[in-house]
C-alpha cells in the first residue's frame, strides 16, 4: 500500500490569530458561568505580563484551562457545542493568511490535512469542519455517562501528547512522515515539527526559538514564517537574534 503525505497543524497562534480558549472563556464569563472577578484575580496578571512582554504566553493559556476545567463541571456537552459554533461562527475568519493558503495549497495536491491542538475538542472540531481538516484531535475534557463535565482532563497542548497523537494517524492513514509537513508556534509542538521532514514555525514564541537553535537537526531543515500586518517574512533560524 503507498504511503500518503500529510500536513499536520496546530490552531492556536498557528492557523487562528490567537488561542480559541481565550473565546470560549470569555463567553463563559458572559454567560456568567465564570465569574468575572476569576479574571481579574486568577488569569489578568497573567495576561498583563504577557501582553508587556516579560512573561511567558504559554502560562497564560494554562491558567485559563485551569479555571476553563472548574468552570464546566456539571455543565452538559451540549451547551459547551453551542458555545463553540457560535465562537467559530463569529471568529472563525480570524486566521492567519499564510496558514489559510498553505491549507489551500496541501489540498490541491492531495496531501491529507490533520489538526492536532490544545484547544478544548469541541472548538478544534468546529474548526476542522469550517476549514476542511480530513481529521482532528484537540484537548478532551471528560464526560460522564450523562455527557456531563467532570473536570478531568486529556490534555493536547504538550509535547509528548502530540507525538503521540502523530504515531496514531500515521498508522490509520499510513502516512509518510519523511515526506510530510507540520507547522506550529509554540515549545508544546517542537516534536511534531522535530518528527516531520518539512516543519515550518509559524510566529513562533521565544520558548519555541530557543529549542529550535539549540537542536541541530531540526534548525538544519526547519522554515520560519513571521506574518506582521498583510506581509509574510520568510526565515532562516540563523536570521533570528533572541
Amino acid at each position: 500500500m503507498e504511503k500518503r503525505i500529510a500536513a499536520f497543524f496546530d490552531i492556536d497562534g498557528t492557523l487562528y490569530r490567537e488561542a480559541l480558549i481565550t473565546e470560549v472563556f470569555k463567553k463563559l464569563i458572559k454567560s456568567e458561568l465564570i465569574e468575572n472577578d476569576r479574571w481579574y484575580k486568577d488569569v489578568k496578571p497573567f495576561f498583563v505580563k504577557w501582553d508587556k512582554r516579560i512573561g511567558n504566553y504559554d502560562n497564560y493559556l494554562l491558567k485559563m484551562a485551569d479555571i476553563y476545567s472548574e468552570a464546566i463541571i456539571g455543565l452538559h456537552r451540549s451547551q459547551i457545542e453551542f458555545i463553540a459554533k457560535q465562537i467559530v461562527k463569529q471568529k472563525g475568519d480570524r486566521v492567519y493568511t499564510f496558514t489559510r493558503d498553505i491549507i489551500k495549497w496541501h489540498k490541491s495536491q492531495g496531501h491529507i490535512i490533520i489538526t492536532i491542538s490544545g484547544s478544548p475538542i469541541e472548538l478544534v472540531r468546529e474548526m476542522s469542519i469550517k476549514y476542511g481538516f480530513d481529521d482532528y484531535v484537540g484537548t478532551k475534557y471528560t464526560l460522564n455517562e450523562h455527557n456531563i463535565y467532570t473536570g478531568d482532563i486529556i490534555p493536547m497542548w504538550d509535547s509528548i501528547s502530540k507525538q503521540t497523537a502523530i504515531a496514531y494517524f500515521v498508522e490509520k492513514y499510513n502516512i509518510d512522515l519523511d515526506q510530510s509537513y507540520a507547522y506550529g508556534d509554540t515549545s508544546g509542538d517542537f516534536n511534531m515539527l522535530k518528527l516531520i521532514s518539512n516543519p515550518t514555525a509559524v510566529n513562533p514564541t521565544k520558548e519555541l526559538l530557543l529549542k529550535i537553535l539549540d537542536d541541530p537537526e531540526l534548525k538544519e531543515k526547519i522554515s520560519i514564517m513571521l506574518e506582521r500586518k498583510d506581509v509574510v517574512y520568510s526565515l532562516r533560524p540563523e536570521d533570528i537574534k533572541i
